[in-house]
């Protein structure tokens, strides 16, 4: 009798066990799959807008305070895209930026290395590209007119307004004739604040971006032999044709230069 009883309770608890070892293996998969499956959509869809790659230049942008000097941030963004794609052999860049009235300090230098503006001063557009507000530009032989887009400064010469920078464009039909127009780097009266109290904008060159007297040796000496120069204008044809600006990838500023071996 007491055989029997013993085994009929270990027949129950081996049924038990095995009926609670089936509800386990066929319960129904739990939620929480799909809940990780949301989560990794919605870090796909945000990450990119936090990467570094992403953030980097408006840091740099921000720490360098540049709306407080009226570069937008627009006109930096587009600056760093283009030398990012250039072979620059300084970490040296500048920017013009023609949308500013020339009464402004409208040429920014900075040292992408050191994270840091060197200068920030005038810089005059070409007689026939406006007066106060530069609005037309061209590629074209004694047009008088500034050439928009990205240059690399090569070397010195001492011309008619003394201490010159050559300029190469390397924007083809867009400022590819910075060489034979003899677009140039150079000091000039006409960029003073003198001249505009008295007329109330900046004297014009003949194409080239000409800059103080009071700045020209520093300045050149900064940008001479690889540095890159950027004369911006949101004009849609520039925007739409510059190769260099094409396909607009996130930037990372401490690619936006590629130094050359020693």
């Amino acid at each position: 009798m007491k055989k029997a009883l013993v085994v009929l309770v270990m027949t129950v608890i081996t049924l038990g066990v095995l009926f609670g070892f089936r509800n386990v293996n066929t319960t129904p998969p739990s939620p929480v799959k799909d809940n990780i499956s949301t989560i990794d959509n919605e870090i796909e869809v945000t990450t990119p807008k936090n990467s570094p790659e992403n953030l980097e230049w408006a840091a740099l942008y921000e720490s360098l305070e540049l709306s407080k000097l009226g570069l937008s941030k627009e006109t930096f963004r587009y600056a760093l895209a283009g030398f990012q794609k250039m072979n620059l052999r300084k970490p040296i860049i500048a920017i013009a930026d023609f949308s500013q009235s020339s009464c402004k300090k409208r040429l920014y230098v900075i040292d992408l290395s050191t994270k840091k503006i060197l200068l920030n001063t005038h810089v005059a557009h070409g007689r026939n590209s406006g007066n106060e507000y530069a609005k037309q530009f061209s590629n074209v032989n004694s047009s008088y007119q500034s050439s928009l887009g990205f240059y690399r400064t090569l070397g010195t010469y001492q011309g008619k307004h003394g201490l010159s920078l050559r300029l190469e464009g390397l924007e083809k039909g867009i400022n590819d004739q910075a060489l034979q127009r003899a677009i140039v780097m150079h000091g000039a009266d006409y960029v003073s604040e003198d001249f505009i109290r008295r007329t109330g904008r900046l004297g014009r060159s003949l194409g080239c971006p000409a800059i103080s007297m009071a700045d020209h040796q520093n300045l050149i000496g900064l940008l001479n032999g690889g540095a890159g120069l950027f004369l911006y204008y949101p004009d849609a044809k520039y925007l739409s044709t510059s190769t260099l600006l094409a396909g607009l990838d996130p930037i990372n500023v401490d690619q936006a230069v590629r130094l050359s071996q020693p």
